[in-house]
């Protein structure tokens, strides 16, 4: 096969890149959807003038998927992708459902593990590894990564609306229908992979890609990355709400002109990247990005404006970081051992997940929303120290 045509997706490997980074799209609209608006529409159940609490029932579907993660991944190698991933997006839904007909936080939370159980992250990764060649599996692990950063942008502006017209339980019911759609894609749109086709990984040894240095620093990025935007959004609404004289409904106002923003500004950085092969360079700019940024925020908080402008650079940085990431696991990781780093890199995202909600929410509770955001700007810090050996692309 020429070289120009190995570079190219076949309508096959283009056709599952597109089912697969839907499917994760759809699903990751539907965990995103509640934390822009959680802390404000929970306050007037029992349970939700807790920080703590609320924080805990955020981050909850985070613990129960790092638990998860790894098994699914490894039963997907045994049963094959499709059965697991539908068994996982059935949690999914049951666990939605539950959260929708919960009359206090604490059913929340208990629905929230159930969502988190269903852990399809690295199955679907593992799939898209399937369905591709090497050449072009970069290429398709990017589609994946910038989908979830597009999922996010997206559930920032249509969570206060279907708050606002249905409230916290129809949003619960709104993600539960999203799940049932992730289950039709899983089970009738991404093409059937011949197992004499799927890239086995019984050769793969965790512990050399537990030992891999750049893999391990990614795996600390994400997961501090994902502890940062979580505990951001157990203080951020309520923030909003008060300098802005906002309800719940009414934050779409406010999201809407940031994400735009933050998007035009984000993508001229992700093409540079690429075009340069400057991800390194890219990684460090967006991380020192968010140290000013979650630096800025006890004072830019006191002000509508000057803390819409301070999320803008939230998401400028956050968005970029999240296209970057994946794209580098997959180019970083040994040949041979690419879906198991991708599922341990899985594992830290949805341990961030649960940490920045259990931390965002236990110093809201105790210190205020300031002691939230210098706790994120250390921990940028410490990401950025982190990242500056990551060795450059070869």
């Amino acid at each position: 096969m020429p070289a120009d045509k190995k570079l190219k997706l076949t309508p096959s490997e283009r056709r599952a890149s597109v089912a697969l980074a839907g499917l994760f799209a759809a699903r990751m609209l539907g965990l995103f959807l509640l934390l822009p608006v959680f802390a404000v529409a929970a306050s007037g159940m029992p349970g939700g003038d807790d920080p703590a609490r609320v924080g805990l029932a955020l981050g909850m579907y985070g613990l129960t998927q790092a638990f998860m993660q790894i098994p699914f991944g490894l039963a997907s190698d045994r049963w094959g992708r499709r059965p697991v991933v539908l068994f996982g997006l059935l949690l999914f839904v049951a666990g939605s459902i539950v959260c929708a007909q919960a009359s206090d936080v604490y059913w929340i939370t208990i629905g929230r593990a159930i969502q988190g159980a269903g852990a399809i992250s690295a199955a679907v990764t593992a799939w898209l590894a399937d369905a591709t060649r090497d050449e072009v599996r970069t290429r398709a692990m990017a589609m994946v990564g910038g989908s979830i950063g597009l999922s996010f942008a997206v559930s920032l502006v249509l969570s206060p609306v279907l708050v606002g017209w249905w409230g916290l339980s129809g949003l619960f019911w709104t993600i539960a229908c999203l799940g049932v759609i992730c289950l039709g894609v899983a089970r009738w749109v991404v093409p059937v992979v011949p197992r004499t086709q799927a890239r086995a990984m019984q050769t793969a040894r965790p512990r050399e890609v537990l030992t891999h240095r750049d893999l391990l620093r990614l795996n600390f990025g994400v997961f501090v990355l994902h502890l940062i935007q979580v505990s951001l959004f157990v203080v951020v609404p309520a923030l909003l709400a008060k300098v802005g004289g906002l309800d719940a409904r009414e934050l779409w106002k406010v999201y809407l002109p940031v994400i735009l923003v933050s998007f035009v500004l984000m993508v001229p950085v992700v093409f540079v990247a690429e075009k340069r092969r400057a991800h390194r360079g890219a990684l460090r700019a967006a991380v020192a990005g968010l140290i000013l940024v979650c630096a800025l925020l006890p004072a830019a908080s006191h002000g509508f404006y000057t803390l819409a402008a301070a999320l803008t650079g939230f998401f400028v940085a956050f968005n970029v970081l999240e296209a970057l990431q994946p794209s580098l696991v997959s180019r970083v990781a040994p040949q041979a051992y690419k879906g198991l780093a991708l599922g341990f890199y899985n594992t830290a995202q949805a341990a961030g997940l649960f940490a920045g909600g259990a931390l965002g929410g236990w110093l809201a509770a105790h210190s205020g929303a300031s002691a939230v955001f210098l706790a994120a700007a250390v921990l940028s810090a410490v990401w950025l120290a982190v990242t500056w050996a990551l060795r450059p692309l070869a």
